[in-house]
């Protein structure tokens, strides 16, 4: 499933905790997919706190608490991690990132802790939602076979790499739109991760998570470009890395962005890699004049400027990735419905 389906499965999922209804979800997929923000965001989006709990680096005891005596019988102190009311508020997110990666014994230790929501005494308050998430035997992580008891306390969902997913976040995160730019060009490389190739050395590979780090060593070394390749390869692995730096050292070639946004003159570059620069260029510019006085008059420059490109599947992607950012607004633009007739044979609605 896409990052952006499974983010509304885990809204619905923890909306649905306070009513009785939820169910835990189990994220499952490979490194750097993007399993640990997605839940993430969906905590931050609620505006409630999210426990990380590592089971990996825990023995069973940790989780079942400390005994103590009181009288003549023993009591269990609950770890404080736990969600309390109390402390980290009424509804929140518990999620248990790599399990698959925690020993037998200590799974075994969460499994009341999963499906009856308690341990012993202790019990999670009704609207904290459980996720969990963890690697595939086959990911060459360290992943144990879930059993089936604790296979059976979940809902399981594959979460797989999406490249209008990731640009929609990226363009929100301000993350550079060279890079976007350059993974629009070659959308194969969002992700390329083959365990048993990864087995003979290299260990960077492209991956979501990967082609952050990757925007960040481009804010870094941008101004050392004997260093550029190197520190880009070092994220994404050597041949994505050299790719990608090779596309960046093209750009120079661009037309006048701000022409184009001010509705001037602006020349199409004929050069494919050059249009996808622009077109990923252009939808950052689109995105940052929100809430500016000039918005609607950007936005509708760039939507004449995308019915030029010789590809009109071009000015279809750089609307498409306006709209994930912009929304309704968009279509109130004078412009936008000579554009829609102008693609229409071309689009296809959800």
């Amino acid at each position: 499933m896409r990052p952006a389906q499974i983010a509304f499965i885990l809204d619905r999922e923890f909306e649905s905790a306070s009513a009785g209804h939820h169910t835990p979800v189990m994220l499952w997929g490979p490194p750097g997919v993007g399993k640990s923000q997605i839940v993430a965001q969906v905590a931050a989006r609620h505006g409630v706190p999210a426990i990380d709990i590592r089971l990996a680096q825990m023995e069973p005891s940790d989780l079942r608490g400390i005994p103590f005596r009181v009288d003549r019988r023993v009591e269990w102190a609950a770890p404080a991690m736990l969600p309390d009311a109390g402390r980290h508020g009424a509804s929140g997110v518990l999620f248990l990132d790599e399990l698959t990666s925690a020993p037998p014994a200590v799974t075994a230790a969460a499994y009341q802790l999963i499906l009856d929501r308690r341990l012993g005494e202790y019990r999670v308050p009704a609207g904290w939602a459980i996720f969990a998430a963890g690697n595939r035997q086959g990911d060459r992580g360290i992943a144990y076979a879930m059993p089936a008891p604790l296979a059976n306390r979940f809902s399981h969902f594959e979460v797989d790499a999406n490249l209008d997913d990731w640009a929609h976040w990226a363009y929100a995160n301000g993350i550079d739109e060279r890079i976007v730019a350059f993974l629009r060009f070659k959308p194969e490389l969002i992700f390329d991760f083959d365990p048993a190739k990864n087995a003979g050395g290299e260990m960077a590979f492209p991956s979501p998570r990967a082609w952050e780090f990757a925007h960040r060593a481009l804010q870094k070394f941008e101004d050392h470009p004997e260093l550029l390749a190197g520190a880009l390869a070092a994220c994404v692995g050597h041949a994505a890395g050299i790719e990608c730096a090779a596309f960046i050292d093209s750009l120079d070639r661009l037309p006048d962005l701000d022409a184009i946004c001010a509705g001037q003159e602006a020349a199409v570059p004929q050069e494919i890699d050059l249009q996808y620069a622009v077109a990923a260029a252009l939808a950052g510019r689109a995105l940052r004049a929100r809430g500016h006085a000039d918005a609607q008059q950007v936005w509708g420059n760039i939507l004449d400027y995308a019915q030029r490109f010789p590809q009109r599947e071009m000015g279809v992607m750089l609307i498409s990735d306006m709209h994930r950012g912009i929304g309704q607004p968009l279509f109130a633009v004078p412009q936008f419905a000579g554009w829609a007739n102008a693609v229409a044979d071309l689009m296809l609605y959800e």
